[in-house]
């Protein structure tokens, strides 16, 4: 028996808190996460993350990558948005 199982989005907003040594190697390792963005940092070591990701595993993967990675001090979940794709999509045409 096979499941019809919507495709999802799921999509995150994290504070990364680095050493302000390692701003650059987390700011890169984070850029090669698939699905992951660096918008911003600050000299002090704080960047401002969204990640993308298709199931609540990999997201939970992806953050937990992001806060074992040498040089982050903090990653804080400030944002978190889960749905299917029909529905985004749907959101997104009626903007």
């Amino acid at each position: 028996m096979t499941r019809n199982v919507p495709e999802e989005l799921h999509i995150a907003g994290l504070v990364v808190h680095a050493t302000p040594s390692h701003v650059q190697g987390v700011t890169d390792m984070i850029s090669a996460i698939p699905g992951a963005c660096v918008h911003g940092s600050s000299p002090a070591g704080k960047l401002v993350v969204t990640l993308e990701a298709a199931t609540t595993d990999e997201m939970t993967s992806r953050i937990t990558w992001i806060q074992r990675a040498e040089g982050v001090l903090t990653a804080a979940l400030v944002y978190e948005c889960a749905d299917s794709l029909d529905a985004m999509n749907e959101a997104l045409r009626s903007c």
